[in-house]
């Protein structure tokens, strides 16, 4: 297996293959899960310079997925990604830095038109040419974020105590990409 610094080249997000989600406290005992449907990306990697490299990511805000239909919706209005005014949710990467298989990259997160710098840890999984030649590099990491900073504000209190949605959530990135040049 090849190391991060011998990764060099054009990379495309393998959609089938990866998975951008996150995961929220609900009603203060219990979390949920979403993912993103519909994520494109491109990054050039070099890992030997890593001051070479760069990354951006698409994530269409419509593609939110919870698994129930009604918290979609209500996550797709303006309570929350406001996805008919602010159809994407974008991430460029402006640094990285590496130390032995982890590399933090570091950069401009956008949400409703709001943009703030996030620093993501990410694991190398390695690389590898799959069945059909092509040849691949894995990635995962999360980090965790407060929503409101994005002005995803809205939230309902508990009688018991509380809120219905934490203000903490987790940003999970699981990442199969493909060499283009």
């Amino acid at each position: 297996m090849s190391g991060i610094a011998d990764i060099k080249g054009t990379y495309v997000l393998d959609e089938s293959h990866s998975q951008v989600g996150f995961v929220a406290r609900h009603a203060m005992v219990t979390k949920v899960r979403g993912t993103f449907n519909e994520v494109s990306g491109t990054a050039t990697v070099d890992g030997a310079n890593p001051s070479e490299s760069s990354l951006s990511v698409t994530v269409q805000a419509a593609s939110v997925d919870t698994r129930n239909a009604g918290r979609d919706a209500h996550l797709r209005s303006a309570d929350f990604f406001d996805a008919e005014q602010y159809p994407e949710i974008t991430f460029a990467g402006t640094g990285f830095e590496v130390a032995g298989d982890e590399v933090t990259v570091t950069g401009d997160l956008t949400i409703k038109g709001v943009t703030h710098q996030v620093a993501i840890p990410f694991e190398f999984l390695g690389a590898a040419t799959d069945p059909l030649g092509n040849q691949r590099i894995g990635f995962e990491g999360s980090v965790v974020v407060n929503r409101k900073d994005w002005n995803l504000n809205w939230n309902a209190a508990l009688e018991t105590g509380g809120v219905l949605v934490s203000e903490k959530v987790t940003l999970e990135f699981e990442v199969s990409a493909i060499k283009q040049a």
